[in-house]
């Protein structure tokens, strides 16, 4: 996946730094990603979402608010509304080149952030938070040792996630005056929301809130067992399918016109991470699938090997052809499924040059309905016409039965 490391001007003119996830294909969409309160553009949540939304053609913008990650300016003049600032020079800076923004995604603050920028940027058709606080001042409380200090002093340093940042009583004041309601109530924009119900940092009333304030459309998901950064790869790669599967039915990711030669289009296949062996499968920016190996082979069993999705082609083709015959015929077929398992087989057994191995896809065909002898042996027979069969028949051995 091609990914663009760009700079743009944040709020205040300091120089935020950002990268943007390109599709390998066609550019149907773009999006912008506002991470989580001192977090950075680089979260593996954040990538992962990113990558995901890539492959079905969704350009990902994902950038350092200012003061944090690589971008400039100091942190500890920034504030929630500061950050809401930064997502709209983000949606400008893209709609200089022509990729105007529709969808806005953001974790934890980035959540309530792109909630109040949503009715500041108005190309944006869908927005989803996750693990977002309905109030900004909650944040407060992962210092709230300190506030006292803040309001009298005008600043303290405080250790979050490690790390030392300056705040300023500018910034409880700015997150003091927040209120959501009214901006999410108004939102008129498709809204999902993805909470983890054990978030120890946000809690999920949280995101009840958020929900109950919208109006329709908008989504609940959970995120079970997930934490608040969403560090399990599991839990990331989840929320990443979700969010592409929700957001289809209310961005027009219609795609351009198959190339020449090419009449159903191309599948394209991209690595989900390069740690392992997990893959993304798209066939068009709506039909996805993930491939994988094993645990035993190093990979994470996540989805279907490739040999899977031979063997799934095959059984998916045998039932059609199946299935459009005996419809011509006006039979009482019911129902049909078809087993497939592969197998490598010595070539003695298949009557192949000595020596060599072949591939066995063994098939076992299933028909329900009140079918005569006769109607099942010529199902049989067509299910030899499948034209995925013939494709491997060239040089793998079909061998079929009836159940």
């Amino acid at each position: 996946m091609p990914i663009e490391r760009i700079t743009f001007p944040g709020h205040a003119g300091d120089i935020l730094a950002a990268r943007l996830d390109l599709p390998e294909g066609p550019h149907l969409a773009t999006a912008v990603f506002a991470h989580c309160f001192t977090c950075s553009k680089d979260i593996p949540a954040a990538r992962r979402i990113a990558a995901r939304l890539a492959t079905m053609g969704i350009a990902v913008l994902r950038f350092d608010f200012t003061g944090l990650g690589h971008s400039e300016g100091e942190f500890a003049n920034t504030h929630f509304s500061s950050n809401v600032g930064d997502l709209v020079a983000a949606a400008d800076y893209l709609d200089s080149r022509d990729m105007t923004p529709s969808l806005l995604i953001g974790h934890s603050l980035g959540g309530a952030a792109v909630l109040r920028a949503a009715t500041q940027i108005g190309s944006a058709k869908a927005v989803v938070t996750l693990g977002a606080p309905s109030d900004p001042a909650h944040v407060s409380h992962q210092f709230h040792a300190h506030t006292d200090e803040i309001s009298s002093q005008g600043q303290a340093t405080v250790s979050l996630g490690g790390r030392p940042f300056e705040i300023k009583k500018a910034f409880l004041d700015d997150i003091s005056d927040q209120n959501l309601n009214a901006c999410i109530a108004n939102l008129d924009k498709a809204l999902l929301v993805l909470h983890a119900p054990r978030d120890n940092t946000v809690g999920v009333e949280n995101a009840a809130r958020i929900f109950e304030a919208a109006k329709h459309p908008k989504s609940f998901v959970t995120l079970d067992d997930a934490d608040h950064l969403i560090t399990d790869a599991k839990d990331a790669e989840y929320a990443a399918e979700v969010i592409a599967s929700w957001v289809g039915r209310y961005l027009d990711l219609s795609p351009p016109a198959p190339p020449p030669g090419a009449p159903e289009g191309v599948v394209r296949v991209s690595e989900a991470n390069a740690d392992g062996f997990l893959q993304d499968v798209n066939a068009g920016p709506l039909h996805h699938a993930l491939a994988d190996e094993p645990l035993a082979y190093g990979g994470s069993n996540r989805g279907m090997t490739p040999y899977g999705f031979l063997s799934a082609g095959l059984g998916a083709c045998t039932s059609m052809t199946i299935r459009m015959y005996a419809r011509r015929k006006n039979w009482p077929l019911e129902h049909i499924w078809v087993d497939v398992c592969h197998d490598k087989i010595h070539a003695a057994d298949a009557e192949a040059p000595a020596g060599q191995k072949v591939d066995q896809f063994r098939r076992v065909i299933h028909l329900e309905g009140a079918l005569t002898q006769e109607q099942r042996a010529r199902l049989l027979e067509i299910a030899d016409r499948c034209p995925v069969h013939r494709t491997l028949e060239q040089s793998s051995e079909v061998v079929t039965q009836l159940a």
